[in-house]
């Protein structure tokens, strides 16, 4: 390596931990991944998770080389916690960091893996839900993102939970099931036997059921359900339908709390439910296009995004469009 500066960018989401080191014309030099490193969702975790990254990143470099660095935080609130933070802070400095990370949230590093402008609107759309405005490449007011319990409208969990509400309430009315129906009480309760769901004797079983063992598991993993109303809505199942149009409405309302229709910055889509293949996405998108002005762009590789940042961090002048498409492509 040339005596020069470099820059690390850091993604650390609920599924994987990725870091990635960049010299200041954009080149990756040095790439690093490993299990989930959010601190809310793996709290035994994620800072050793992260120092793994970090090492693997940093193999063959000298890390007092790294002169900048910004870190995207799914859950980044538990950072505040003093334990957490030392936790990250010896992971970070074992490995021979000698300067401060900039841990910013998931809305800005999305953001910037989908476009190079400062200004314009964000929404994540997976798991949970939230979106945010965006000044100069700053995060300044936030929409939803109030968690499962109260919020996350129209996400993949709010997908997930009123599949399941949606067949207690057929149970409760005596109807039979439909396909949705059918699909979430098989994967809910894979042992069930086909002919049992479709039989009226035995709701009230079946109800108690769905009840005990949704109850008995941890309240994310109704988001899992989210393929199963896509999967439904693609054979035109009515309540899926229904599900998915009301989750893509309730996903542009969110935005339209931040973004007005004079706004004219792009806006960046980014998660699973909000995604170019999702039904919900294109529903979003198109709604999108009616009553807002402005580009709409699907956000690319987050790492990638943390590193342009860590570049314009570095100095500003690097934070160029050429970069950005070199390192989010």
């Amino acid at each position: 390596m040339p005596a020069t500066a470099l820059v690390l960018g850091g993604d650390l989401g609920g599924t994987s931990t990725r870091i990635v080191i960049a010299d200041p014309d954009g080149n990756v030099v040095g790439r690093g991944a490993a299990a989930g490193g959010n601190p809310t969702s793996h709290p035994a975790s994620a800072a050793a998770n992260f120092g793994q990254a970090l090492h693997a990143a940093l193999a063959g470099l000298d890390p007092t080389a790294v002169k900048a660095a910004v870190v995207g935080v799914a859950g980044g609130s538990a950072l505040a916690r003093p334990d957490v933070a030392a936790q990250f802070d010896a992971a970070w400095s074992g490995v021979g960091l000698t300067i401060k990370p900039d841990f910013i949230g998931d809305l800005e590093v999305a953001f910037a893996s989908g476009t190079a402008e400062p200004d314009g609107t964000v929404l994540i759309a997976g798991t949970g839900s939230n979106a945010g405005l965006m000044r100069n490449h700053q995060l300044v007011r936030t929409a939803d993102g109030h968690g499962w319990l109260l919020g996350d409208d129209g996400s993949g969990f709010w997908l997930g939970r009123e599949a399941v509400r949606s067949v207690l309430l057929a149970l409760d009315l005596g109807e039979p099931l439909g396909l949705l129906g059918q699909s979430v009480v098989q994967a809910i309760l894979p042992d069930r036997d086909e002919h049992a769901i479709a039989l009226r004797e035995g709701y009230d079983v079946l109800r108690d059921d769905l009840i005990r063992t949704v109850n008995s598991r941890p309240p994310v993993l109704l988001a899992e359900l989210a393929r199963t109303v896509v999967a439904a809505y693609e054979q035109n199942d009515e309540t899926a339908r229904a599900l998915v149009k009301r989750a893509a409405e309730l996903l542009t309302a969110t935005v339209g709390r931040l973004r007005t229709t004079s706004d004219k910055g792009p806006m960046v889509l980014a998660g699973s439910v909000a995604g170019e293949a999702s039904p919900v996405g294109r529903l979003i998108r198109d709604a999108i296009h009616q009553h807002f002005s402005g580009e709409v762009l699907t956000a690319r590789d987050g790492v990638g995004g943390a590193t342009w940042l860590a570049l314009g961090a570095l100095d500003p002048a690097l934070a160029t469009g050429e970069n950005h498409t070199r390192l989010v492509s």
